[in-house]
């Protein structure tokens, strides 16, 4: 058996639940090597570092 509402939920009071459900903006960091933009924790895709090395060669 299911759960049964004892009262109906307006549509404003359902709504109001889903009010933050909203995106976040992308949250950007300075590349430690070459200071281009860059997601944290990732690759740089400008320069292929990370953490000050070098892990993929960028042309």
């Amino acid at each position: 058996m299911s759960i049964c509402p004892k009262n109906k939920s307006s549509k404003a009071r359902r709504d109001k639940r889903r009010a933050n459900w909203k995106m976040d903006a992308v949250n950007l960091v300075k590349c430690s090597k070459c200071g281009a933009l860059m997601m944290p924790h990732r690759v740089c895709k400008a320069c292929g570092s990370y953490n000050k090395k070098e892990i993929i060669s960028v042309d």
